[in-house]
């Protein structure tokens, strides 16, 4: 016979002379044999070898470079754990009497009387072998790819279970799982940990343990507790020491050991010095006990785990500090003015993106009007919300010089410019992401019941009127802020009494991965079906259950403005000619309307005011003068003229004939201001009703 050009492991450890030998085609017609296969098999050279047809491989079968090997464990007759052992080898040179074509085939026969007990061994070996390497493999790919702590800890156990262990903990500290970073323990007894998953295979019965979300009881400090706190594992083959070493009282140690298990180890999940958790398994259903080997591939996985875990940890912080920071920066989620009442939400993204820098804004303004704002900044994180912050600071700041829409966010372009070139000049690393920011701003006024918007890229509001299908207001985008040098178009759009307005960001239509204008038309047809008796909270929490998934790819702001009006009753406006003698008519005009409303006690103060204002309008700005009184929560005084020269407020010296009525308007009134329009400018006040300042 030739060498075989494969050498492989004899079934077991018996000696030569108990081995049987075997040379066969692959018709399983015997070339050659042993005196003992002769004997064993009752087979001789040129007959076919019944009992050894079984194991050949079949006919024509490749063999692969290096020859084929076969173990197989044989069985008598009566089904027992009896009969020999074949170990087969494809043999490379073809000996005296084989054919010219085929394989040749070298069967190795033991007795299973000799080898049985040994072989067991080697394939439990194996086996445990092939566990470890497989839970090696498995755990390089998967730890790691989550960014969150509890998955992170789902994934541990379920890497564990069923294939190394019967069932698998992880309990994490408490300040972990907020994202913090837990202190320096010293003793078992000071860890404060909250099991965080929990895995087990059917057969286990583990009903008395602690539940995912419950907290461990301290474990008093001990010898067999020390190597945790050092980082190292605690390997216990037997778990009976455990439960007479463990320290805890018998009521509670249900609840730390299941019922049932023969052997654990626990490794702690160890991070830069710091204890974050601890990954106990426990073998139940599974014969073999841990050994060492199982306790030192257990911390091998673990240590990667904890750094995996210590990663989510930080991602948390981070996560929930934007998030703090960008809600703390966000108005309440619920107001009320004369003009709106007002519901926003705010939706961060998932997935791990994180925070983003979407935004909504509700701003009073002076003339019980109210502004609506809605923003979108690139990106997500800090940088993100830290210019959110910027830009949201800078609107309300605009916002209160009482600027139209597109004026305002000319303001803004120019604010983003300055940014990008601190940016590109190194002095600033943070505001990147103003570059490309959206942004729309709108102004409602309740008297007029006239909308005016304008939008630098971001989509337009919707309009939901009373037994109206809602409809997106047509507007002329503007482009994204930081552009520079293209106008911002403001649209005036009526608004009809008791009407809705929906701003939301592109996160809300855009979240599907679809067509944009699909996504507008999903929003559109969620407020189409929204009950308008409805709070406006539960519309807005209806609208994004049917619009947003359960994850949105991107942030989302979502802002609902139910609107009101002033009646008829409530607003007094006249137009007085450019004549002095006319202000003593428009101070009856004042009282007798104060009157009307049973405000005489404002009479006074509003009537001095109004003659201070109007006496001014007509000696320095021409005519025609405006005159307008509006009742709302507050008594408001506005008069109107042609100039644009913006009214300063001075300190008038005792030897000055005049410069004194600007001053006395301001002590008179708790707010005034100017504004400019298209036709001039308005100076308005404002006075707490019930609320009379004295002039004295």
């Amino acid at each position: 016979m030739g060498e075989p050009e494969h050498r492989g492991p004899s079934p077991a450890s018996a000696s030569v002379s108990d081995t049987a030998a075997v040379v066969l085609d692959d018709e399983g017609v015997v070339i050659a044999c042993s005196g003992m296969a002769a004997t064993l098999l009752k087979c001789s050279p040129g007959q076919v070898c019944a009992p050894l047809l079984a194991v050949l491989p079949r006919k024509g079968a490749e063999a692969g470079q290096g020859g084929r090997l076969v173990t197989a464990l044989g069985g008598d007759r009566s089904g027992g754990a009896g009969g020999p052992a074949f170990t087969v080898v494809r043999l490379g040179t073809r000996a005296a009497g084989a054919s010219a074509s085929g394989a040749m085939w070298l069967v190795l026969v033991t007795s299973v009387e000799t080898t049985a007990a040994e072989t067991t061994a080697d394939a439990a070996e194996r086996d445990s072998e092939r566990r470890r390497t497989e839970l090696s493999h498995a755990a390089a790919a998967t730890i790691g790819a989550s960014l969150d702590v509890a998955e992170m800890a789902e994934v541990i156990v379920d890497l564990l279970v069923p294939d190394f262990a019967d069932l698998a903990t992880v309990d994490l500290a408490e300040s972990v799982l907020v994202g913090d970073e837990p202190p320096h323990f010293e003793a078992s007894g000071d860890v404060r940990l909250r099991r965080t998953a929990a895995a087990q295979s059917p057969e286990i019965s583990a009903e008395a343990l602690l539940a995912v979300g419950e907290a461990i009881p301290p474990v008093s400090d001990s010898a067999l507790m020390r190597p945790l706190m050092e980082g190292r594992p605690v390997l216990v083959p037997d778990v009976g020491v455990l439960r007479a070493r463990l320290g805890v009282d018998p009521e509670s140690l249900p609840l730390l050991v299941p019922s049932g298990a023969h052997s654990s180890v626990a490794v702690p999940l160890y991070a830069r010095g710091l204890i974050l958790g601890c990954v106990t398994v426990w073998r139940s259903q599974l014969p073999s006990a841990f050994g060492e080997e199982d306790a030192a591939l257990l911390q091998d996985v673990v240590s990667r785990a904890a750094l995996g875990v210590d990663n989510a940890r930080r991602f948390t912080k981070e996560h929930r500090s934007a998030e703090a920071l960008q809600r703390s920066l966000l108005p309440r989620s619920t107001l009320d003015f004369a003009a709106a009442e007002t519901v926003g939400v705010y939706r961060p993204a998932g997935g791990g993106a994180g925070v983003g820098g979407d935004w909504f804004d509700v701003i009073p303004l002076p003339s019980s009007r109210v502004a609506f704002v809605v923003g979108d900044v690139v990106g997500h994180g800090l940088d993100a919300t830290a210019a959110m912050a910027r830009l949201r600071t800078a609107v309300q700041t605009l916002a209160d010089l009482d600027l139209d829409p597109g004026e305002l966010l000319t303001h803004v372009d120019d604010l983003v410019l300055g940014l990008s070139n601190e940016q590109m000049t190194g002095e600033s690393r943070s505001e990147r992401a103003v570059l490309g920011a959206t942004c729309l701003y709108a102004v409602y006024d309740p008297v007029t019941r006239v909308c005016a918007a304008a939008t630098a890229g971001h989509p337009p509001p919707a309009l939901l009127s009373p037994g109206e299908e809602p409809a997106f207001v047509g507007m002329m985008p503007g482009p994204l802020l930081g552009v520079g040098g293209m106008p911002f178009e403001v649209t005036e759009f009526g608004v009809r009494p008791g009407s809705m307005l929906a701003f939301f960001t592109d996160g809300l239509v855009d979240s599907r991965g679809g067509d944009i204008e699909q996504g507008m038309e999903r929003l559109r047809s969620s407020l189409a079906g929204a009950d308008v008796s409805r709070t406006l909270g539960e519309i807005c929490q209806s609208v994004l259950d049917s619009v947003l998934p359960q994850e949105p790819a991107d942030d989302v702001a979502l802002l609902l403005a139910r609107t009101r009006t002033l009646s008829s009753d409530q607003v007094a406006e006249w137009e007085l000619e450019a004549d002095l003698s006319l202000v003593a008519h428009a101070r009856e005009l004042v009282t007798g309307q104060l009157s009307d409303w049973q405000l005489d006690d404002m009479g006074f103060v509003t009537e001095l005011v109004a003659s201070e204002l109007v006496t001014n309008a007509v000696r320095y700005a021409g005519g025609p003068v405006g005159l307008r009184l509006i009742r709302d929560r507050k008594l408001i005084c506005e008069v109107s003229d042609p100039s644009s020269t913006q009214p300063r407020l001075r300190r008038a010296r005792e030897t000055d004939e005049g410069g004194r009525g600007l001053f006395l308007v301001a002590q008179l009134t708790d707010r005034w201001g100017c504004r400019f329009t298209s036709a001039g400018k308005t100076i308005w006040t404002e006075q707490a009703i019930g609320d009379v300042k004295q002039p004295w």
